[in-house]
């Protein structure tokens, strides 16, 4: 069923989320969708894919694009993740940088101004956590006041909702007239294999200790459904670098891969209309990080 409304214009655009890790854009995005779209831990990097959540209302349609957070290092890893979210500013209409108000201006900080300077003619910019107190907001408003004198700069709080709603009409303000990419029932675009892969992985980091949740994907061996049993069976592999995570992750007695796979199927229970079983296993993978091949399949 696509949109009707009675209204003179529609407004249409893609919006990249770009920031520091742990900025809270991908809470950001799971509030504006009202779905839980983007997984979150406190974990920097813990987004590592473009991932899409579709707003859509009587102005029109944004479709949101959240990506790895913004991270100086040289590691093959983090290169392509950060790669991933350079790349996509030039396939965007707006792009919305959103920065943590909590943190002091740091050098990554400064890598992104400079490179945001590119893209003033659509950027809108986001002072994020400003519920948190003290916090750095006029020190960020002088430099950006310097740097972005007319891009739009909202306080917000992805935590209590402030300013979200100021923030969606600034984007809809600056939104180019167009049709609806997806029908309005959509609120995100991915496969059922990537959101449970997502929602796996992030009941391993939240169960996990720091050390093992940056060398953890997921790979999805199997899916089947039983008619019969209205049932999607999905098998799969988490992949660790080392037999110590491996170890890690399964627990004593098989506890914490216990706990993962009954989180994880209580929150993927509400995404999908019939029943799911999940089976899945530890194995050990090392260096994988380092093998292009399989980075370019993870991270896109």
């Amino acid at each position: 069923m696509w949109l009707c409304y009675n209204v003179p214009y529609m407004k249409s655009a893609f919006i990249e989320l770009i920031g520091r890790p742990s900025t809270g854009k991908s809470s950001l995005l799971n509030r504006i969708c009202g779905h839980k779209i983007s997984i979150i831990s406190n974990v920097p990097q813990t987004t590592r894919n473009k991932v899409r959540g579709i707003y859509t209302e009587k102005r029109g349609q944004l479709v949101f694009i959240d990506t790895p957070g913004f991270h100086s290092s040289e590691k093959k890893f983090n290169t392509y993740l950060k790669d991933l979210a350079v790349t996509t500013l030039n396939e965007v209409d707006i792009v919305l940088y959103l920065l943590d108000v909590t943190r002091a201006i740091g050098h990554e900080e400064e890598t992104l101004i400079s490179l945001m300077k590119n893209f003033k003619q659509k950027l809108v910019i986001g002072l994020n956590k400003i519920d948190v107190t003290p916090n750095y907001e006029q020190q960020f408003q002088t430099l950006l006041k310097t740097s972005f004198d007319d891009a739009p700069k909202l306080s917000l709080s992805c935590k209590n909702g402030q300013g979200v709603q100021q923030l969606l009409s600034v984007l809809f303000e600056k939104a180019p007239e167009g049709e609806l990419y997806y029908p309005d029932e959509y609120y995100t675009d991915q496969t059922p294999e990537f959101r449970i892969s997502e929602i796996v992985r992030e009941k391993v980091i939240l169960n996990t200790r720091q050390e093992v949740p940056h060398a953890v994907y997921i790979e999805i061996a199997d899916m089947e459904m039983r008619q019969a049993e209205n049932t999607l069976w999905v098998r799969g592999f988490i992949c660790v670098e080392r037999e110590s995570q491996k170890g890690i992750i399964v627990g004593k007695g098989g506890d914490t891969i216990k706990k993962i796979m009954m989180q994880a199927r209580e929150d993927v229970a509400v995404l999908f209309p019939y029943s799911l079983e999940l089976d899945f296993r530890v194995k050990v993978r090392s260096k994988w990080k380092r093998n292009d091949m399989l980075l370019k399949k993870l991270i896109m």
